[in-house]
């Protein structure tokens, strides 16, 4: 959990932050994730890996010849201060649902403010997330790094920092830069990028 505190602590929502998330969301028509894999791959589903006090890691997933293949590898960092405004949603969240969906559901819209957009290299089936990718050999994940607001009315709420490494078959970096906006001023440094993609490289623990 250090790993997300070492680059969250004391970032703040700027106004240019708030006025953007207000912006997007009042027009936003980008597909959740979960609605991005059941279009491709014909299914959809989310496994919780592990789960304690503020952190939550998960296998977005789709169905091929009766196997689970995991198509986004979720590590969510949720705020030490969850708003009431939120707290039914948050309760299903923590229950193992699908956080866009259960979101969406009730009425919030979503709006993520990108931190970074990379690669990762993995090695192979000996990596947690490439055994759930069902991935062999030395493989370069797509690397998505964002804070995930919550915006209802004109109110804008930090839900989350998220880190998520995708399928090759799911989503390129590429396709990531064509479908966030993506401001370099607002990115991580290397010693944060080496650490978040070390806990993205440890095994779960349930």
């Amino acid at each position: 959990m250090d790993y997300f505190e070492d680059f969250s602590a004391g970032r703040k929502l700027s106004p240019t932050v708030l006025a953007a998330a207000l912006g997007a969301c009042a027009t936003e028509t980008l597909l959740l994730n979960s609605e991005r894999i059941e279009r491709r791959f014909g299914s959809y589903g989310v496994d919780v890996l592990a789960s304690e006090a503020g952190l939550r890691r998960s296998s977005l997933y789709s169905i091929t010849d009766r196997q689970r293949v995991c198509r986004t590898y979720s590590i969510v960092r949720f705020t030490d201060h969850p708003d009431d405004s939120y707290g039914r949603e948050h309760t299903k969240v923590l229950a193992g649902n699908s956080l866009g969906q259960v979101f969406r559901s009730h009425g919030w819209s979503i709006h993520k403010q990108t931190l970074h957009i990379g690669s990762v290299d993995a090695e192979g089936p000996t990596e947690e997330v490439c055994e759930l990718m069902r991935l062999h050999g030395r493989q370069t994940l797509a690397l998505h790094v964002y804070q995930l607001l919550l915006v209802k009315n004109t109110q804008v709420f930090e839900y989350a920092t998220i880190i998520e490494a995708h399928h090759p078959d799911h989503l390129s970096s590429s396709d990531l830069l064509d479908i966030y906006h993506y401001d370099d001023s607002e990115s991580l440094s290397a010693e944060a990028l080496l650490k978040l993609t070390a806990l993205l490289r440890s095994k779960s623990t349930a």
